[in-house]
């Protein structure tokens, strides 16, 4: 390996770290992240053009300040970048739920871009996303047949967002779709985005098995607007810190699963 490879999940563990700093402080002075991340005033400058660059973080004199959460729960980028171990968590759980010879939906969430990448050795399988990064980590799996839907491409979201009639949704009927989401209380699914709210109504209407993938920052939380109720989904898949009392009161409207924490593929619990 390259010393310049050597040095990127050190990067990308520091700027991590500078993000979520940021988030729950509101602002940080360059000092104080020089300081917390131990590198030179330079390092963190140029970090700081890279998140703001990216749409992470704004610079503002003598430091740098949060974006409203709004921005923070669109980014795609930065929504790469939390709960990484959740997902994989999730991701494999999820993973049971697919057979070779399967026709696959996949949303534009990160939660189910962790599936995606796990999903070349069940093949063959014909996979449909509206997210580019899903087609990223796909493009080269021969035995994976991908179909791109359609609509506006949101860089903010790097994915496809259009009604089903611009996007082919209303096309399609798959075996299984895969969804994650912003928030979950015991009865509803949210989104703080109405167009893409619309865009996971369709898909889910395209799904025989409707599968929801969720960690528990997510749970017992609202945003703007409604998704979907719990039981449109045949199945949700939690992580283990979901209370079991909040996971009872979930599994009353549709079957519940608890990804296994140790990353072994296909470990699940029921509620």
């Amino acid at each position: 390996m390259s010393p310049r490879s050597d040095r990127r999940p050190a990067r990308a563990e520091r700027q991590r770290r500078i993000v979520d700093h940021v988030l729950e402080q509101g602002f940080a002075a360059v000092s104080e992240l020089v300081e917390m991340s131990d590198v030179s005033v330079m390092t963190v400058h140029r970090d700081l053009d890279d998140l703001a660059g990216r749409g992470l973080l704004r610079r503002v004199r003598g430091g740098v300040s949060a974006l409203p959460t709004s921005v923070f729960e669109s980014s795609s980028d930065f929504r790469m970048q939390r709960q990484a171990a959740a997902k994989e968590s999730l991701a494999r759980a999820a993973l049971q739920f697919v057979e070779s010879g399967m026709s696959v939906m996949l949303d534009d969430s990160t939660t189910v871009l962790a599936l995606a990448r796990l999903l070349e050795p069940v093949g063959p399988l014909t996979v449909i996303s509206n997210y580019r990064q899903a087609l990223e980590a796909l493009r080269d799996a021969s035995d994976v047949g991908f179909l791109m839907l359609g609509g506006a491409y949101s860089r903010t979201h790097d994915s496809f967002i259009g009604p089903s009639s611009e996007s082919g949704l209303d096309s399609y009927s798959v075996d299984v779709v895969f969804q994650s989401t912003s928030t979950i209380d015991t009865e509803r699914a949210y989104h703080q985005e109405q167009d893409v709210v619309q865009v996971k109504r369709a898909m889910l209407r395209a799904g025989n098995r409707r599968v929801l993938m969720i960690d528990g920052t997510k749970v017992g939380r609202t945003s703007l607007h409604h998704f979907a109720h719990l039981a449109d989904f045949t199945d949700v898949i939690l992580t283990p810190d979901v209370e079991p009392t909040v996971r009872d009161a979930i599994a009353e409207h549709t079957t519940v699963h608890v990804a296994d924490g140790s990353h072994e593929p296909g470990r699940l619990h029921g509620a």
